[in-house]
């Protein structure tokens, strides 16, 4: 695989500075598992928060929007909680990508009209999807807005709990000046392919990562064409002319199949409907998944191939893959030595997931059973028991497989 002209970005990250996410959270951090994972590029998070923003400010600019720690780039992105009444209740994520420092703090000054930015690295704003889009464009037509994982119950903008059953319902006139949407760990381009009203909008993946991990780390991300410059990152998006994205097995993501996390129970959207929605253990209504969604709101068949369609790699990251061979915690010593020797081996991640050959890593010794499974992720064999209301999915090798998936 040529990968020279690539350049894997991901744009959804957060800072220490928003809720539940890692306090060690800070740029050379960042940059060093970003280097590890394989990416090339970051969105910095969070530049609504003051403080994330004056660390922000510190990075090197080279004038054209990319901000660099020592020889890393980033992007200046943050994520916006839009809460609203629209018919009912409306909660909407959207990841935002900004030109410049300037233009960032004209957003915030924005901003500090509606309320506050200074409690959480996500902040929260009572503004309409149409009505937000409508002043980023004022502020700025550079301003990408990116529905964030689309589909998740509680604050995707197809969302069962909170959302819309269209696009052009949330954002009204604004429609045209949103350009891309962002998959979301629970589903896939296939799955979006499926929604009509997308073939024209650019289908791209980022992490949403609360720390820098490289199990949470790029574990979504979009392939661009090698660039250095905001204007042609987005001019890729806008034209529909990245290389492609690399995406989690949907049945990996939190909200894949309907359930109750507390009542130990998921089940597929067709056991949903046998149980009319509701929970056979405490009978109240199942939080319903993103699969289920995505089938009650898709026009195309299962299968069925957008124009626009880009390539994707379903990958479940490395860790997961070695945790899954050896039976250890994710994140045990055990799990971090193979890790480590791989990575001292293979450059990064990515490369490791992607290119090396069953050939090249049993020539450095590492375990059959290991490398076998390293390849079956890359063809996609590995199955997955879905995640459900909050619940990532579990990884599961050949026994399981047969047991749950015959």
């Amino acid at each position: 695989m040529d990968i020279k002209n690539w350049m894997i970005g991901d744009f959804h990250i957060h800072s220490r500075f928003s809720r539940a996410c890692s306090k060690n959270i800070d740029f050379e951090n960042l940059a060093k598992w970003a280097k590890i994972k394989g990416l090339n590029l970051l969105g910095t998070g969070d530049f609504t928060h003051p403080v994330w923003l004056e660390e922000i400010k510190k990075l090197k600019s080279n004038g054209k929007g990319f901000y660099y720690l020592n020889d890393f780039p980033f992007i200046i992105t943050g994520e916006i909680s839009l809460m609203y009444t629209q018919g009912r209740g409306r909660r909407i994520h959207l990841v935002l990508l900004v030109p410049s420092i300037e233009i960032a703090e004209k957003i915030n000054s924005y901003l500090d009209t509606q309320g506050r930015r200074d409690y959480d690295g996500r902040p929260i704003f009572k503004l309409p999807g149409d009505e937000f889009v409508r002043k980023m464009m004022k502020i700025s037509t550079e301003i990408e807005i990116i529905p964030a994982h689309i589909w998740t119950p509680w604050f995707g903008v197809f969302g069962s709990m909170s959302g819309f059953d269209s696009l052009k319902e949330c954002f009204k006139e604004q429609f045209e000046n949103v350009h891309a949407i962002e998959t979301g760990i629970s589903s896939d381009p296939e799955m979006n392919w499926r929604i009509k009203e997308l073939e024209n909008k650019a289908i791209v993946s980022f992490s949403d990562a609360h720390s820098f991990w490289p199990f949470r780390l790029g574990r979504e991300a979009t392939i661009f064409k090698k660039c250095d410059s905001f204007k042609e990152i987005i001019e890729q998006i806008r034209g529909n002319d990245f290389i492609g994205t690399i995406e989690t097995e949907p049945a990996y993501g939190k909200y894949h199949w309907d359930g109750h996390r507390n009542c130990n129970f998921s089940c597929s959207p067709e056991k949903t409907k046998e149980l009319n929605g509701i929970c056979p253990v405490c009978k109240k209504p199942l939080t319903i998944g993103v699969d289920n969604r995505v089938e009650q709101l898709a026009e195309n068949p299962i299968g069925f191939k957008a124009k626009n369609e880009k390539p994707f790699h379903k990958l479940l990251p490395l860790h997961e893959i070695i945790s899954l061979c050896f039976g250890f915690n994710m994140q045990s010593k055990k799990v971090w030595d193979v890790y480590n020797n791989l990575i001292k081996e293979f450059e990064n991640e990515f490369n490791i997931l992607l290119n090396v050959s069953k050939e090249e890593l049993l020539s450095e010794n590492v375990d059959d059973k290991l490398a076998n499974l390293i390849i079956k992720n890359r063809q996609q064999k590995i199955k997955v028991k879905p995640g459900y209301d909050g619940e990532y999915g579990e990884a599961l090798l050949g026994e399981q497989q047969s047991t749950l998936f015959s």
